[in-house]
Order: structure tokens, then C-alpha cells, then sequence
């Protein structure tokens, strides 16, 4: 299937920023380091397949790597906090206990489109922005963009907000800011993990779920969609996945130069994840009319605001990304506003 392809082209991707982060290594002796890697298929998945391929290049640098696949990644994330990882790999949610800064990137419509994207991804890949890459011994690595997030529906007249009300929506690994977005718009949260959520969709143990468009066939969401459910195309947020180290168990210079490299291949992983859009049948997507998307514009600002002062969201990442709308829409009325 197109997707699929899609998928692999993007881990493919992916494969190269590992294949770099395993060349890079420590230079003394051969020390071992374990790489935690989050694969939704498990030890025999693609990503990991990826990984282990390019193991051998860790052995030039003197390192020997020590490969765990994990398909739950909040798993992966309490191993790495308990040090049985000196590296990670997460989504974007999991990341959030590691570096409050770099898991506010997905904030709700926040990054309304791949220009605005590209940019920050350029900002954030300089070297003065190291600092906000760190908190105490953890340092994100890298971050992947995988996509906008959508919102899946079984019903496809479910297309504005206040048709959310009363609906079972699946949140992931009980997220308090997705948690909290359900309830603001009256809905059902179903607590769900990247393991089960696709099935209760498919199933029709849940209305809707927020997903990226990769996950469309990879995940079977057709069979939720069906004949009756759609996609509403309105980007919700872009999320992604980031790589996290334990600093002490890396060279100082090592999470510049991871992110320089992730950075550097961020024109072929978005024309991976536009093609992986466009793939979807254009049948299956619910157009939203322009006063509709006023009032999520609306919703999801006064939501990022909320989540900031809840203390969910990390005010200097919500203030940047302001700084990247407003240079490219210096006449919006956000841009005149100190709220965010």
C-alpha cells in the first residue's frame, strides 16, 4: 500500500539519524550503551531493524550498543528515568517529563503549517538553543517531525465543537493535556495506550481519536472511517519523536551534533509525511467551513493559554512559536497580544 511505503521511506529516514547517532559513540575503549528505542511492533519491527542494522558502525567509535525494543513507550520512558537506558527513543508526549520545553512543541495549534514548522525546526537546531535542549542530565538529541494531527471520526457530521459533546474520545497514556482538551470540549476521555487506541476506533469503543496521517493504513483507521466517518482537515498540532540521552553517558558535543543531523534531513521526512496526506483518499477527508475554523483557531489559542497558566505547557516554548507565526502573519491580532 502507498502508505506503507510512505512509513518505510520515513523509517528509513529515521535509520540514517541512528545510523549517525550510533557513528558518533564515545572515542575511549569499547563501553557499552543501551539504546531504548520505541518500535509499535516490537524487537522485529522496522525501526528497530534500522537500528540494528547500523550497529556495527557503534563499534568503530568503540561502543558497543545494547539494543531494547519497547511497544509502549511510556515503558521506555520510566526504564530510561531509571537509568536502564543511556538513550531513548520517544514520542513526543513521553518526552514531556524530560524536557518540559521541547514536549510543548506539539501544543495545540500552535504551528499551523509546514512553513511555520521549518522554521522553527531551524531555530531550534542552532547551537544557542542548546539550552533549552537541556534539563538537568537529560538532553533531547534530536526531534523527527512524523506530521500534522488530525482528528479521526466515525461519524463524519461530528465536524465542529460543539458536536464533541458527550462523545468517548481515546487519549493516550492518560496525557493530562489531552486529559484536559476532551473534557474543555465536554467529551469522554477513554484512557488508551499507541497499542490499543487504533483498535478502539476501529471498533467503535470510541467516536473519534487524534492521530497523524501516517497511521491511516499502518493502522487500519480506514476500517473506523468506513463509509460514514472522515478526517477533519484541520490540523490540530504537529507532533514528533525525539531522541533523549543521559548527558553524563555521551560526549559534551554529541546533542549539538545529533540535531544538527536530525535537522539536516528535514526536507525528505516532510515530503514523506505530504505524500503519506495526499495518499488518503480525498473522499475521506471533512472539510471545515471558514467560520468553523475560526472558532477552533479561537478554542485552541484560549486552550494554550489555559494549559500555560495550569502549568502543562512551557510559557518560553508557547512565546517562540508566537515569535514563528507572527513573522510569517505579522498582521494577525495574536501578534499585538502579550497573552502567550
Amino acid at each position: 500500500m502507498r502508505t506503507q511505503k510512505y512509513l518505510s521511506s520515513l523509517i528509513l529516514l529515521l535509520s540514517f539519524s541512528f545510523s549517525s547517532f550510533l557513528a558518533f559513540g564515545l572515542e575511549s575503549g569499547h563501553s557499552t550503551r543501551t539504546f531504548c528505542v520505541w518500535d509499535p511492533v516490537g524487537a522485529g519491527g522496522p525501526v528497530m531493524r534500522m537500528v540494528r542494522d547500523s550497529t556495527p558502525k557503534a563499534l568503530t567509535w568503540g561502543i558497543a550498543w545494547k539494543l531494547e525494543a519497547y511497544t509502549d513507550d511510556k515503558i521506555a520512558a520510566n526504564d530510561f528515568k531509571a537509568g536502564k537506558c543511556d538513550a531513548v527513543l520517544l514520542t513526543e508526549i513521553a518526552v514531556r517529563e524530560f524536557n518540559g520545553f521541547t514536549g510543548t512543541l506539539g501544543a495545540i495549534g500552535a504551528i499551523p503549517g509546514h512553513t511555520e514548522l521549518k522554521t522553527l525546526m531551524a531555530t531550534l537546531a542552532k547551537p544557542k538553543a542548546a539550552k533549552l535542549m537541556i534539563e538537568g542530565n537529560y538532553e533531547v538529541a534530536g526531534i523527527v517531525p512524523i506530521g500534522s494531527v488530525f482528528i479521526f471520526v466515525r461519524d463524519r457530521a461530528l465536524d465542529s465543537l460543539d458536536k464533541f459533546q458527550g462523545k468517548k474520545m481515546a487519549v493516550l497514556n492518560n496525557d493530562p493535556v489531552g486529559v484536559n482538551m476532551v473534557r474543555k470540549v465536554g467529551g469522554s476521555v477513554v484512557g488508551a495506550s499507541l497499542s490499543s487506541f487504533a483498535g478502539f476506533f476501529n471498533n467503535g469503543s470510541v467516536d473519534m481519536i487524534f492521530a497523524p496521517a501516517v497511521a491511516y493504513e499502518t493502522m487500519e483507521l480506514y476500517k473506523g472511517v468506513g463509509q460514514q466517518g472522515g478526517i477533519i482537515s484541520y490540523p490540530l498540532l504537529h507532533t514528533s519523536m525525539q531522541i533523549v540521552i543521559h548527558r553524563d553517558k555521551f560526549p559534551e558535543t554529541f546533542g549539538q551534533q545529533m540535531r544538527s543531523y536530525v535537522h539536516s534531513r528535514f526536507d525528505e521526512m516532510a515530503t514523506v509525511v505530504k505524500a503519506a496526506e495526499k495518499s488518503i483518499p480525498e473522499s475521506n477527508w471533512v472539510s471545515i467551513e471558514p467560520t468553523q475554523r475560526t472558532d477552533y483557531d479561537r478554542f485552541m489559542r484560549e486552550s494554550r493559554i489555559a494549559l500555560m497558566n495550569d502549568g502543562l505547557y512551557d510559557a518560553r516554548a508557547l512565546k517562540l512559536m508566537k515569535k514563528v507565526r507572527c513573522h510569517h502573519q505579522p498582521a494577525a491580532g495574536e501578534c499585538t497580544s502579550n497573552e502567550e
